[in-house]
């Protein structure tokens, strides 16, 4: 009696102490959900992701749009007299207290408006899940200041929005979406009774919750299934209780770009909506297909070549608990035949080759470190002499390693660097010759914008995702104009290209493109990467878990996906070709197979006869190749151990030195009887001039040989 005598005689004498409560359209306007919102260019929806770790908040839910039952469930629950009081109901507050002094466990007799109230100020909260008789106090006078300037509808409204029905989610939508996967307005009387049982104590047990959820539905005389109720509880109970996104497009752009903005924040990107979404259902489609031949995952990243503005970066996977952790687009991988563009540039940039220079694609042996390297193309077959023009559309692996040797490793990486293809730092013994052929590990992000600087005449410049990062940057040259055009121009013969992939595929487009496909050593990574005057998109396909696909080659695999994201592209308007620098001429030559063709060359490069048959020999030593080291087997008669020395040659009939001494031999082949030893190999003209050499060593014991062996020593140290 003391207590209600002290509560009573403090709501007479001091209603002037209250807290300055804000009205309702402050409330609105400052209430902030747990989710950030990423927009693509045009303000539609992209993403929502999650920011606030300690509470669940959705959208503010408009009283209109919650379900009526759940409205009458949570007043007779809650705040039967709701309509009725001015905020504060003393009947049921002296009832309550005469309850506690009796030794009953009972609530605190809180209105809607007190319970809003306390929502609203942190110090009218329990402390230790109680609350003083101060508090109390101060509770009630908010509770009537707030019903003189907020209308019934207003405070019920904000009630809703503020109040945590279970764990951490706090307001209606979060708690619909979470507990029923449904929309607040489509709440029925079950899930109605189930929820206005969580407001009282929402860390109860299954039975509280379920006898207290009974006991709202039979006074509200709703014809409510126990079946159906016990059923719902056990399944929050026993649930994750997530909300799943309503739009997920672009789960790895919204992560870097909103990750450290403050929550609620909403951020427009770069993206188009639509562009992302073709991209992911594209993949989603690819991948289905592909699901037999041991493929995963993809991504896809399109870029617009003038800006540098990402209009679609999607990953998709069959694996979804992979899809979430991996970002393909960032992800590095091994690039294969894709880098060959940018060694063939830098050849023709330096004037090493034209497009007409004649390349030998047959066997080739090379000492590394740990034996010889023996590059071999795709199909296992070679062509002999091609044109630089067909090795690189075609793709063959031979020329490309003959076109690395030309130019240099370091020059190569170097190059590779300034086009930002970061992390390949080791120096170019570490990567060997199989550089040439993709070893390097590059990311799609990376890959992709290396062919935009060939679709920009040559020009590096960054990208970006949000327009706050835009670049301002001025771009960097990387290839010539000049250079770049060739190239582009090699990228979009699509019958230089037919010898490898044939005339009709996913790479030959109905407007001008350039494009190269790769894949990298036991088919563990596939790309197609590409460009026209306007966009160059990349794709990638294969495996997070860096296992081997089953036969799937750059025109079965990734190309399929960015052929049709090409035609998207182009769906409205014509491409036009990109333009002709003004030191590129086209000057028509004989090929060495008699026909007359049109050619580019930078300024200078062209041949000088019209007529003139472009065959290019770099006359050299095949076998042995440079630090080999050959060992004999002693359990083999001498006499059967042989060496064969190879050239590749004209038709003239050059000579070999062996330190120093002549061989017999003359011509394309020697043969030689090995003994143990260093070796110099010299290839000759009929002057003595030094056409290439080699350097060689034999190993072995001398029981290798016969007693009495009186072979010709060719100055064996």
């Amino acid at each position: 009696m003391k207590k209600i005598l002290a509560l009573i005689t403090l709501t007479l004498l001091f209603p002037a102490m209250v807290y300055a409560l804000p009205v309702y359209k402050e409330v609105r306007q400052n209430y902030v959900k747990s989710d950030s919102v990423l927009l693509d260019r045009n303000g539609a929806v992209l993403q929502e992701m999650r920011i606030d770790k300690n509470r669940r908040r959705l959208d503010w839910t408009g009283l209109s749009d919650i379900s009526p039952a759940l409205v009458q469930a949570v007043i007779h629950a809650e705040d039967k007299s709701f309509y009725s009081h001015n905020g504060v109901d003393y009947m049921a507050i002296s009832t309550s207290l005469f309850k506690s002094m009796l030794g009953h466990n009972v609530r605190g007799a809180s209105t809607i408006t007190m319970q809003l109230a306390s929502f609203l100020e942190p110090e009218l909260q329990p402390k230790k899940n109680r609350r003083s008789l101060q508090q109390k106090w101060q509770q009630i006078m908010a509770a009537r200041e707030m019903e003189k300037t907020w209308t019934k509808k207003e405070i019920l409204e904000a009630y809703f929005n503020f109040v945590t029905f279970y764990g951490e989610l706090q307001g209606v939508a979060a708690a619909s979406m979470a507990l029923f996967d449904k929309q607040p307005h489509g709440l029925d009387q079950t899930d109605a009774a189930i929820m206005a049982a969580l407001i009282r104590s929402p860390n109860a047990s299954y039975d509280a919750i379920l006898q207290r959820s009974s006991e709202i539905a039979v006074s509200l005389n709703w014809r409510v299934s126990a079946e159906e109720l016990q059923s719902r509880i056990k399944k929050i109970f026993l649930g994750t209780n997530n909300i799943t996104p309503r739009i997920k497009l672009a789960s790895h752009v919204a992560e870097r770009l909103l990750k450290d903005k403050p929550k609620g924040s909403t951020v427009t990107c770069t993206l188009d909506s639509g562009l992302q979404r073709l991209a992911l259902d594209s993949l989603a489609s690819q991948l289905l297909a592909l699901n037999e031949q041991n493929v995963c995952d993809g991504a896809v990243l399109v870029l617009e070549n003038k800006t540098g503005q990402v209009l679609a970066y999607a990953t998709y996977s069959t694996d979804n608990s992979a899809a979430q952790y991996v970002d393909g687009v960032q992800a590095k991988r091994q690039a294969g035949s894709t880098l060959k563009p940018f060694l063939y540039g830098l050849a023709i940039d330096r004037k090493i080759l034209t497009a007409v220079s004649v390349l030998d694609d047959a066997p080739l042996d090379i000492s590394v470190a740990g034996g010889l390297y023996q590059p071999h193309n795709y199909d296992s077959e070679y062509r002999g002499p091609v044109s630089a023009r067909v090795a690189l559309a075609s793709s063959l692996n031979v020329p490309a390693v003959l076109t690395l040797n030309l130019v240099g490793m370091e020059p190569f990486l170097d190059r590779l660097r300034k086009m930002g293809i970061k992390d390949i730092n080791e120096a170019g013994d570490y990567y060997g010759p199989s550089l040439a052929l993709g070893s390097a590990d590059v990311s799609l992000w990376e890959l992709t914008n290396a062919y935009r600087t060939l679709a920009n005449g040559g020009k590096y410049s960054d990208i970006f995702l949000s327009f706050a990062e835009r670049v301002t940057k001025k771009p960097r040259t990387v290839f010539s104009p000049a250079a770049a055009f060739i190239i582009s121009d090699i990228l979009a013969d699509r019958e230089a290209r037919s010898s490898t992939f044939g005339l009709e595929n996913s790479l030959a487009t109905k407007f001008w493109s350039a494009v190269k496909t790769g894949t990298s050593k036991d088919m563990r990574d596939n790309w197609c990467v590409g460009f026209t005057s306007r966009y160059t998109v990349g794709v990638w396909v294969g495996n997070y878990s860096g296992s081997s696909m089953w036969n799937v080659s750059g025109v079965s695999g990734a190309a399929p996906v960015w052929y049709e994201i090409m035609n998207y592209l182009h769906r409205y308007r014509d491409n036009r070709k990109i333009d002709v620098p003004p030191n590129v001429v086209q000057k028509e030559i004989v090929s060495s197979t008699g026909e007359n063709k049109k050619e580019w060359f930078i300024e200078g490069t062209q041949p000088s006869s019209a007529n003139q048959i472009i065959k290019q020999y770099n006359e050299k030593i095949v076998y042995p190749p440079s630090g080999t080291i050959i060992a004999l087997d002693p359990d083999i008669p001498i006499d059967l151990q042989k060496v064969f020395f190879i050239s590749r040659t004209s038709d003239r009939k050059l000579r070999w030195r062996l330190n120093q001494t002549e061989i017999e031999s003359i011509g394309r082949t020697a043969e030689w009887s090995p003994r143990a030893g260093k070796y110099n190999l010299q290839l000759t003209d009929i002057q003595g001039k030094v056409i290439d050499f080699v350097n060689f060593e034999v190993r072995g014991t001398e029981q290798a040989f016969s007693e009495g062996d009186d072979e010709k020593d060719y100055g064996n140290p």
